[in-house]
């Protein structure tokens, strides 16, 4: 900035010059704002977790599916029950990433065929590693990522229902504090397991080897569909 050498003008070239650096200084501060306004919209959003729901209703142990029973035979340390691990979990922000991320993931990266197309049998259990599988198996992927991340595999159930058009299904059980909610290869959403639709017949018991029935459904004799 140049300075006036005419007195009879310095006082108003001071005011001048302050008058211009409080407006610059002004910029700069809603600069500064916009640039932090930016930044926070660019983090990760805020995570809407589910509202609080109920657990799904058990009673009498009950008989698994036959391919269970030959899964547990070939991988036993897939079926113990730790009883030092917690029945439930709670699901924080990060928990409830995890299990989308995974139910996501994994049915994007399986292709689902029936166990008479991919094994030659009606029904088996099994890992899907060679990027085939049904339900089952798609779900005791799922349960093994999450494992791998450290969820306790005690609340991460294996389930038999009844699905929408009558047949025997596979889904992924996940006992937390705000209910139960269901991985599903029909859909990528994790749902509370009352809004699947579906008739809950049995699932992995938490305290041994046995199952336990649910709401007194009716068991199918395979999970077959895909």
């Amino acid at each position: 900035m140049r300075y006036a050498v005419w007195d009879g003008g310095s006082a108003v070239v001071r005011v001048s010059a302050r008058r211009h650096l409080r407006q610059m200084a002004h910029l700069s501060i809603v600069g500064a704002t916009l640039l932090l306004g930016g930044a926070a919209s660019q983090a990760r959003p805020s995570v809407r977790l589910p509202e609080i729901g109920t657990p799904v209703e058990y009673g009498q142990p009950a008989r698994p599916v036959a391919a269970w029973n030959d899964f547990c035979a070939r991988m036993p340390s897939e079926c113990t029950v730790d009883l030092s691990e917690p029945t439930q979990i709670a699901l924080t922000p990060s928990v409830w990433r995890l299990l989308s991320s995974i139910n996501r993931r994994v049915n994007q990266r399986i292709k689902p065929v029936t166990d008479m197309a991919h094994w030659g049998v009606v029904d088996r259990w099994d890992y899907p590693d060679d990027g085939f599988g049904d339900c089952e198996d798609i779900q005791l992927l799922k349960r093994r990522m999450l494992v791998q991340r450290h969820l306790p595999r005690r609340v991460l159930r294996m389930t038999v229902v009844i699905d929408e058009i009558g047949e025997g299904h596979a889904v992924l059980m996940v006992r937390t504090d705000r209910g139960d909610l269901i991985l599903d290869n029909k859909t990528n959403a994790v749902l509370p397991w009352q809004r699947t639709g579906y008739s809950f017949v049995k699932r992995e018991g938490q305290d041994g080897q046995a199952w336990v029935s649910l709401n007194n459904g009716t068991s199918p004799a395979t999970t077959a569909n895909r």
